[in-house]
């Protein structure tokens, strides 16, 4: 698709709003998390919202196989393109934002094109979901993470049961995690965060302010160690 590293394109299709039975057309960015490397066909990882999510719902459920939608290949704000030269990345994610995640995987661990291979030595990815059954691409990432000693996958739960099978972190991805797992502060440290608008803001502060604030900026992490993945 030619798409640089972590970069969207955008869905769009005619739907019914539920609200006035109008038809409107709805327009989503989504990240694909197939490489350059993939000819004739592309992956997306959609999580289906049900009736809150118009788009959503219709690529999940409604769409037929072989049914039509529209793509549309955008520029977009990606601010470090692979290759990566930093020898230590931390990654944080929230829901849906894991997607750019593993476009930046793909890179790091060398299963991308050739020149998007990144010389990165670790990479700590802190994916924080509401229980197990809402994470994302969680198989793939396991297996990942098992066929790449230098990939460190933690998954953080906020709202799993606590009489369930689960036995990996739980609460939010927090001082205490980002501190224990994450690659500290240097020169050779960058830390990608992609998730909700109020999760970016507790741990970077406001996205119109260059300083960096919240958790990360109380760890000590400077602007040029942090990237907003997707913008």
């Amino acid at each position: 698709m030619g798409l640089t590293t972590c970069a969207c394109v955008l869905a769009g299709a005619d739907l019914v709003d539920n609200k006035n039975g109008e038809v409107v057309e709805v327009v989503r960015p989504y990240t694909p998390i197939s490489t350059n490397d993939q000819i004739g066909s592309f992956d997306l990882l959609v999580k289906n919202y049900g009736d809150n999510g118009y788009l959503s719902k219709h690529l999940c459920q409604d769409l037929p196989i072989g049914g039509c939608i529209k793509f549309k290949h955008i520029d977009f704000n990606i601010k470090i393109p692979a290759p990566f030269t930093q020898k230590k990345i931390g990654m944080i994610a929230g829901g849906t934002g894991i997607t750019p995640m593993v476009q930046a995987l793909h890179a790091i661990l060398g299963t991308g094109p050739e020149d998007q291979k990144s010389k990165t030595e670790e990479v700590t990815l802190l994916y924080g979901s509401r229980n197990k059954s809402d994470i994302l691409g969680g198989d793939m990432l396991s297996s990942w993470s098992k066929a790449h000693p230098q990939f460190n996958y933690h998954d953080v739960l906020s709202h799993e049961p606590d009489d369930s099978e689960y036995d990996g972190l739980r609460g939010f991805i927090d001082k205490e995690k980002i501190e224990r797992y994450l690659p500290k502060p240097s020169e050779d440290v960058i830390i990608f965060v992609c998730g909700p608008p109020i999760m970016y803001e507790l741990l970077c502060g406001p996205r119109n302010e260059k300083e960096v604030k919240g958790v990360l900026g109380e760890l000590g992490y400077k602007p040029e160690q942090i990237d907003d993945i997707i913008g």
